[in-house]
């Protein structure tokens, strides 16, 4: 089975080391230079979309920025899934807020802004404090504002209007403020057959707009109004593969705030935390293949690691910790890895990320940090 990835990053990467145990081989073309890359050693392997497409026997993607074009002519080779309605649902925030209406699921209170009337109208009907992101682009904290206060309104519609002016078809999604008490994600599969399977709920701590680190948690109340939601989006969408939906826990209702229509960041924690992967799980379900078991195995948590080209050779002789590098040119901020931690009970696991933080850098690796400081 030769499955085609549009996307040449680390999640190709990922879906083809999962991939491998399978005999399911793992191509990847890169949408800016429009080559076939090995997902591994990068090398170029292929020129042309076209003739891709011809090779695969199914193509899926590993990001949502994919141009409308390319996503449209692998709609047409018939081997694309999930589908391009929901890739592109994941690429714009306006199409990803009007499925979470069609499906019944809860969100936040929201307006489309695309002129200065409009921004008057959403700071009526949406209300102060919000939150405004692009709708096109813009992830990790990129391409977004938060309005406090009527003084900050002038200085942020001008950048915002900046935003909106440098591509055709942007706009802004004002979103209300939600006062959440943490952040959660479940990353869950769902078959051709319709067959659904999800994940531990993932509690995740954000610095900056990035993902720090990423814990199974054991919730069976919010895991079960997750999953409902997760079934909801799906089945909507005939979904095949990986979803993620990340939200927005306030004391104990949860509202979604993102969907993510492929392999997820915070589900690395499962290569080495659940039964079946969440890399192995997409490549089953695209493949027409039934899903594996996602039960959780061991307490495990995931931290990325950002802007950094090495760690402390301790790690590597630290039981029950894993590292996993991209293969990326060193930058700051970049995601260039991760590092699963995994133990045999939740309070050893703790206890695991406090003495890694003795030897992480606190820049780099903020949460572990806090997460000392509240111990």
């Amino acid at each position: 089975m030769h499955v085609l990835v549009l996307g040449a990053g680390q999640l190709a990467r990922m879906m083809a080391l999962a991939g491998a145990p399978l005999n399911i081989e793992i191509s990847a073309f890169d949408v800016t230079s429009e080559t076939v890359v090995h997902p591994l050693t990068k090398a170029v392997i292929g020129q042309g979309l076209a003739s891709a497409i011809a090779a695969a026997d199914v193509i899926t993607a590993e990001f949502e920025h994919i141009p409308h074009d390319v996503l449209d002519e692998c709609e047409r080779s018939g081997k694309f899934l999930p589908t391009t309605d929901a890739i592109k649902a994941g690429g714009d925030r306006r199409i990803e807020k009007a499925l979470l209406d069609n499906a019944g699921v809860k969100n936040a209170k929201y307006a489309i802004i695309e002129t200065r009337a409009d921004f008057e109208a959403a700071i009526e009907t949406v209300g102060i404090p919000m939150v405004l992101k692009s709708a096109l682009g813009g992830y990790d904290g990129k391409g977004q504002w938060r309005l406090k206060s009527l003084g900050q309104v002038e200085t942020i519609w001008q950048e915002m209007a900046e935003c909106i002016a440098q591509t055709p078809t942007q706009a802004i999604v004002a979103e209300q403020f939600v006062p959440f008490q943490r952040e959660v994600s479940l990353v869950g599969a769902r078959g051709k057959d319709g067959q659904i399977a999800v994940y531990p709920l993932a509690e995740n701590i954000h610095v900056n707009g990035v993902l720090s680190l990423s814990t199974a948690i054991d919730d069976q109340a919010l895991q079960q109004q997750a999953k409902q939601m997760f079934s909801a989006v799906a089945n909507s969408l005939d979904y095949v593969g990986v979803l993620a939906l990340e939200f927005f826990d306030l004391d104990g209702e949860l509202l979604v705030n993102e969907i993510a229509p492929r392999v997820h960041n915070s589900g690395h924690w499962t290569q080495q935390g659940a039964e079946t992967c969440q890399f192995e799980n997409h490549l089953r379900a695209v493949c027409g293949l039934p899903l594996g078991s996602t039960e959780q195995i061991r307490p495990t948590s995931m931290i990325n690691i950002l802007g950094q080209d090495s760690v402390p050779e301790s790690l590597l002789d630290t039981a029950g910790v894993h590292v996993h590098w991209y293969g990326k040119e060193k930058r700051a901020g970049r995601k260039m890895g991760h590092i699963n931690v995994c133990a045999s009970n939740q309070p050893a696991l703790t206890q695991k990320l406090i003495e890694l933080a003795k030897v992480l850098d606190e820049s780099a690796y903020p949460a572990i940090h806090q997460l000392t400081q509240q111990s």
